[in-house]
């Protein structure tokens, strides 16, 4: 579950995307102009943002531009357009974006930008972990087929790339969660707070990708 902004003038628009997206578990926060996706960014730190190049007050390429200038663009940006040129669309990725759908936007594309998008973040942030100065705590070995993760030296954990994508980032997340749930004793609490989710929004989510909540019942 990821929280998303959806940036875009046309309310049928944001109303779509965001029914889409909360039927797929994730919390969406909307924005109609540009100001207030400065005001939704600030305020949520997104996930992942869906952002129309088109908007009455500052377009979504001048604003992807000031994020990225601002050192804000540390979160995958995929832009939207039923009128944007190609070299607009190629504009917008060599600024930062990661992706770009035209509208009308179908179901299956939608999906699957936004999953290979927060799939490539999470992959990002864990390598990005790794110090190359001290001797890291955990340690990812990367190749094309398999992520292989050291948390210890007794526990090895390994997730196959050669999956559909949503199956491996189900994976990643388990492991992730029972990693926390390990490391906070199992306290529900705490590891809502160190995730950044609600309580309400970790227990489901917990469930969904099969996590032991035996343990944080008796503790958490």
């Amino acid at each position: 579950m990821a929280n998303i902004l959806v940036v875009d003038d046309e309310l049928g628009i944001r109303d779509l995307l965001s029914e889409i997206l909360f039927d797929e578990g994730h919390q969406v926060e909307l924005a109609e102009n540009a100001a207030q996706a400065r005001a939704a960014r600030q305020r949520v730190r997104p996930d992942l943002v869906l952002l129309d190049i088109w908007m009455p007050d500052t377009d979504g390429v001048s604003l992807l531009k000031e994020w990225a200038s601002t050192g804000l663009l540390n979160m995958p940006v995929i832009m939207m357009s039923g009128h944007a040129t190609i070299d607009t669309a190629v504009d917008a990725v060599k600024i930062g974006a990661q992706a770009f759908l035209e509208k009308p936007i179908t179901l299956q594309k939608l999906l699957k930008a936004v999953e290979q998008g927060l799939a490539r973040e999470q992959l990002k942030q864990a390598v990005s972990q790794v110090s190359v100065t001290q001797p890291p705590v955990s340690i990812l070995s990367v190749s094309s087929m398999m992520v292989t993760e050291v948390t210890t030296p007794e526990v090895e954990q390994s997730f196959d790339l050669d999956r559909p994508l949503r199956e491996a980032r189900d994976a990643f997340e388990k492991a992730y969660f029972e990693f926390h749930l390990a490391h906070e004793g199992g306290s529900m609490t705490k590891v809502a707070e160190k995730t950044g989710l609600e309580r309400t929004h970790l227990y489901r989510k917990l469930k969904q990708l099969g996590v032991d909540l035996s343990r944080s019942k008796r503790i958490g």
